[in-house]
C-alpha cells in the first residue's frame, strides 16, 4: 500500500503527496544521481539555508550530520566554500519551478529519492539534471584531475545537482 505524506512547512500547508516506491530505488533509467540527499546536505549545498523547515517530512537521520543555518544562506557550509546558488526569484521567472516543488529541483530530488513519482514532473526534472553534465565536461577539460581548488563554483553546482564533482 503507498505511503501518504502530509507536508505542513514554510513553503507549502497541507500538501499530500503518496510513495509508491521503496525508498532510494527504481530510479528512471536515465537517472543515476551520484549523491543521495542525505549526502548532499552532510556535504553542504545550499548555503545551508535549503529545508531548515522540512525536518518532519523527510528521515531524521539526514539531517543529522547535515550542515544547515535556520537564519540565513552561508556559502562557508557549501563543501567548496563558496556560491552557486541563484534567488528562488530567478528560479521562478525561468520557469524552473512546479507547483508540487516550490523550493525547485532538490526538494523534487528528495521526494523521488523517498518514492514519490510525478511522471511528467519526473521527466522534466531529469532532462533538466542530464543538461547539468555540461559542466562536468568544463572541469575536465580547464582543470587538473583531483584539483578541487579549480572551478569551485562549477563543482558546487554539480554537487547542487546531485554529482560528486570530487571525483573529477
Amino acid at each position: 500500500m503507498d505511503k501518504k505524506v502530509i507536508v505542513n512547512d514554510l513553503m507549502q500547508k497541507n500538501y499530500i503527496y503518496y510513495l509508491t516506491e521503496p525508498m532510494g530505488k527504481n530510479f528512471d533509467p536515465e537517472f543515476k544521481p551520484e549523491l543521495t540527499p542525505k549526502q548532499m546536505l552532510e556535504m553542504g549545498v545550499f548555503g545551508g539555508k535549503y529545508m531548515t523547515d522540512c525536518r518532519n517530512e523527510f528521515p531524521k537521520d539526514w539531517f543529522e550530520n547535515a550542515k544547515l543555518c535556520h537564519e540565513k544562506h552561508d556559502a562557508s557550509l557549501n563543501f567548496f566554500k563558496v556560491n552557486a546558488s541563484q534567488p528562488l526569484s530567478v528560479w521562478r521567472r525561468k520557469g524552473w519551478i512546479h507547483p508540487e516543488d516550490p523550493r525547485g529541483w532538490f526538494q523534487w530530488y528528495c521526494r523521488y529519492y523517498m518514492g514519490r513519482r510525478i511522471p511528467e514532473e519526473d521527466k522534466r526534472q531529469i532532462k533538466r539534471w542530464k543538461a547539468m553534465k555540461r559542466h562536468i565536461s568544463q572541469i575536465k577539460k580547464n582543470c587538473l584531475p583531483g584539483d578541487l581548488n579549480c572551478r569551485r563554483v562549477q563543482r558546487q553546482a554539480l554537487l547542487h545537482w546531485a554529482y560528486d564533482s570530487r571525483k573529477i
